[in-house]
């Protein structure tokens, strides 16, 4: 399947196609209307439940989904495992509020590049976007120290290393800096070093963490009280 033909902003750049999925008309026009402020992100499609998002998803194939994770028929963790099933799952972001902890964890588990919270400022919603867009993940340090209050009643269940290796104090920095969702790029120019050096050092977090992706990394480095 061919992917559809994307628009330019100003600059003559391909803009970032968001697709939105919320069954609440207010929220997909809030999020609509923040995100037509910026001239690199665009509002391709909008679905209204899960089962309308997990036919449109693969005709549109979006750069990033924004994704609400209670709907009718069918919510956010079914269209995160049949769109993932299937090979056809677009990097997506979670909408949730503050009451919807295990499904967070779960929506991660399944897929999910980061969360946000459904009240997020412009500049949360436009970072988390072009962050994932590029390829990251993308969490919320308030809303992860929230999911890991719970660990008592619910371990996450990421392979790990039972005792993994300590934390150079710059992997620890570079790790405080994917929590707050920066690229690679970004904490390379932050920290003055070349982005090479940025990917080297993430690398070696995740694999002294035992997990498979920053995000997952974050997660467990709250847990372990690492950061």
């Amino acid at each position: 399947m061919n992917k559809p033909e994307v628009a330019e902003n100003e600059q003559g750049s391909p803009a970032i196609r968001v697709m939105l999925v919320d069954d609440q008309t207010l929220v997909r026009q809030g999020v609509r209307s923040l995100l037509e402020l910026t001239d690199d992100i665009e509002v391709v499609a909008e679905a209204v439940d899960g089962v309308e998002a997990i036919e449109m998803a693969p005709k549109v194939q979006p750069d990033v989904m924004l994704l609400d994770i209670r709907m009718p028929q069918k919510n956010g963790l079914d269209v995160l495992k049949e769109l993932h099933a299937t090979k056809q799952l677009p990097p997506t972001i979670i909408l949730t509020t503050f009451d919807e902890d295990d499904l967070v964890l779960d929506g991660i588990r399944t897929g999910a590049r980061g969360y946000l919270l459904k009240d997020v400022s412009l500049e949360e919603l436009v970072g988390a976007v072009r962050c994932v867009a590029e390829g990251q993940t993308m969490v919320k340090p308030a809303v992860t120290e929230r999911l890991l209050a719970g660990l008592g009643r619910s371990r996450l269940e990421f392979s790990s290393l039972d005792r993994p290796d300590p934390l150079t104090d710059r992997e620890t920095e570079i790790l405080r800096l994917m929590a707050g969702g920066y690229s690679n790029k970004e904490i390379a120019r932050a920290l003055s070093v070349a982005e090479g050096t940025v990917k080297n050092h993430v690398s070696s977090i995740l694999s002294k963490l035992g997990v498979r992706d920053r995000t997952r990394a974050v997660l467990k480095a709250f847990e372990l009280g690492a950061i």
